[in-house]
Formats: C-alpha cells, structure tokens, sequence
C-alpha cells in the first residue's frame, strides 16, 4: 500500500495524505486523523529507501564484529547486507574486525567514532570496558545496536539477539528428555564474564533444576572461541570424567569438541548439544553424532539490526529495548527441510512470527 492507495479510498489528494503523514502544516486536524486511521488500517508502511534518496544524504554505518568464528560472525554479516541493499547508494555500510569477541572491539569502535560515523551495529565482548565509548557516542547523537551480545546498562539504542537464556534453558530441556536416567553432562561456553554466555549457563541449568538435577554440570569450560583451547580442554574434561553422559557447546565453537569425543572413541556415548548451523556441522548432524543444535538465525539477527538502526537515523523510530529472534531447534529429523527453508527464514521481516520485542 501507498500514498495514491490512501487518498484513493479517502477521496482526498495525496498531498492533503503526505502532509498527513509527514505532521506538515496545512491540514485539518479531524482530516489528518481519518488518514492515520486509514493508513494503519491499509497496513501503510513508508518507504524509507526511497524517502532517503529523495534527500540526497549518505548515511554511514558502521558494523564492528569479531573474525572469528568466522562460520557464525560472516552469516551474521550476509544479514546486514542484505538489509542494507535497498538503500544504496543514500546508505554506507563499513564492515570492520577484529580478532575475536572482546579483543580489539573497544579500540575499533574509538577509531570508527572518531572517523564521523552515522551509527554502530557491534558485538559486545567486554560491556564494561565498552560502556564508557557508548556513552560518548550517545552524546554525540551516533546510535549503537547491539547485536548477537548485548551492553545493557549502557545508552545503547537496541539489542538484537537470541534471548540467551532462552538458548540455554532449550539446550538443558532436550538433553533432561534425551537423558532421562540423569548423570553427568558438561558445559562449553566462551567467555562467562559475557552477559550473553552466563545467561545461557544460568538457562541451562535451571532446566536442568527443573527436571530434579538428575542432570548434573561436571564442568563448565571457557574455550574463549578457541579451536586449539577448546579441543585442549574437551579432551580434559572427557578423559577426567569417563561416564560423562552429555554436552551442551553453547558457542559455534563445536568442532573441536566433536573432534576431541571422537579421537577418545566417545562419540557413540554422549548425547551433543550444539549451537548454530553451519556447513561443517551438518554432517555431525546427519550421522546422528550431533543430537541437536540451538540455531540462533545470526542471518535474521543481522537483518533486524541494520533495520532497527536505519529506521532510527531516517525517522526517528525507536525501537523496543530488546528485539530477540526465537531460536530453532534442528535435529537430523527435521536437518533437510530446514536448509531448504533457511533462505526464506532468513528474510523474514521485523513484522513477521518468530522476532519478540520486549
């Protein structure tokens, strides 16, 4: 629906409806009244793309995020931009990296700040050290989104992510099903000084108290997004707790627990939770190796940031404090008709069934 739909079913022209919408002088108060009703009732989006050419003015945003896992963060990175197309050329988007999450993130983001950007879509490793930048920013009028992590108590527009919790206590309700006989299970993460990663932990266990700790944590690793740590220390956990009945890897970081459970000969007795999907996973997956994982829709997450900040900077929309896309749980049953459906997933607008706004 548009401008020329609205007037049409109003009777009026579609300048008495731009002024209507745009709150430009000129118009009748009680008119003006009839063509909001109207266009909410039409399902009237604007179109920002074509709204920010007319003005002439480049936007420049700018998306700081880790290279590695490169499998997780480059999904992540195809969402931006694929949202940030239709705004060409009016829109700049300027991808930086750093090494990984919480290294390298506070100095790229004084660099870009300092450069004159528009706006930010980052992945906080250390908020704290973050906070203060993102207050600079905030003073300067140079919005910043969240994405993936999150920076909360901070002036920080939105974050958009899989509620980490969530994540977790989904991962701790499939492995209680699979493992009705309780024991022992272990627990991946990076770094639990993230918001997001000791979310998931508390998650995880209290489904795991919901089901009467029949489950128990024998460990919790930080690999710290590590392939090399993490193949060192699953190796550990494996061989220092031998009845070990289940893992739940709650970072994309999994390979290398995959591949330490099958050296030690292990993979047949342990019931694997993983996070994400990934070319390199499915396989895990179709052999039955890996029982499920908790896909975040980084795709989706990347869209609905560069949207949210868009919209802002255009219009001034403000988002909600917190968008979550609802995280999917893909096992081997369902492994195929989920790839043929992971294009279409991925491009399901803000509006759609499966983004929560809180």
């Amino acid at each position: 629906m548009g401008i020329k739909d609205i007037a049409r079913a109003l009777g009026v022209s579609t300048g008495t409806v731009d002024r209507a919408l745009h709150a430009k002088p000129g118009i009748n108060p009680m008119t003006r009244t009839r063509v909001l009703r109207m266009a909410e009732s039409l399902g009237y989006r604007p179109n920002l793309a074509a709204r920010h050419l007319k003005s002439r003015k480049v936007l420049r945003i700018t998306v700081n995020l880790p290279r590695e896992i490169a499998l997780f963060w480059d999904s992540l990175r195809e969402g931006i931009r694929e949202a940030a197309t239709p705004f060409a050329p009016a829109l700049e988007v300027e991808f930086a990296s750093y090494p990984r999450l919480g290294e390298g993130d506070v100095a790229a983001f004084e660099r870009a700040l300092a450069s004159g950007t528009n706006g930010f879509i980052v992945a906080p490793g250390d908020p704290v050290a973050l906070r203060p930048h993102i207050r600079t920013a905030a003073q300067r009028g140079v919005p910043v989104v969240c994405v993936v992590t999150d920076a909360p108590d901070t002036q920080r527009l939105t974050s958009v992510s899989a509620d980490p919790y969530t994540v977790g206590a989904v991962a701790g309700e499939f492995l209680t099903r699979c493992l009705p006989g309780g024991g022992e299970v272990g627990f991946f993460t990076g770094w639990l000084a993230t918001q997001d990663h000791a979310d998931k932990l508390r998650g995880f266990e209290q489904s795991l108290a919901h089901d009467g700790h029949k489950l128990r944590v024998a460990g919790v690793v930080e690999a710290h997004d590590d392939e090399r740590e993490g193949h060192r220390r699953a190796l550990a956990l494996l061989e220092a707790h031998p009845d070990l009945k289940g893992i739940y890897v709650s970072t994309v970081n999994s390979l290398p627990v995959l591949r330490a459970a099958e050296e030690l000969g292990r993979l047949s007795t342990l019931t694997i939770v993983t996070t994400d999907l990934f070319p390199d996973l499915v396989g895990w997956i179709r052999r039955g190796a890996v029982a499920a994982t908790v896909y975040q829709r980084p795709i989706s997450q990347g869209r609905l940031a560069l949207q949210a900040l868009y919209q802002f900077l255009v219009d001034g929309t403000c988002p909600p404090p917190k968008l979550h896309v609802v995280p999917i749980l893909v096992m081997r049953s369902n492994l195929e008709l989920f790839l043929e459906r992971l294009p279409a997933d991925a491009e399901a607008p803000a509006g759609e069934p499966g983004v929560v706004r809180t």
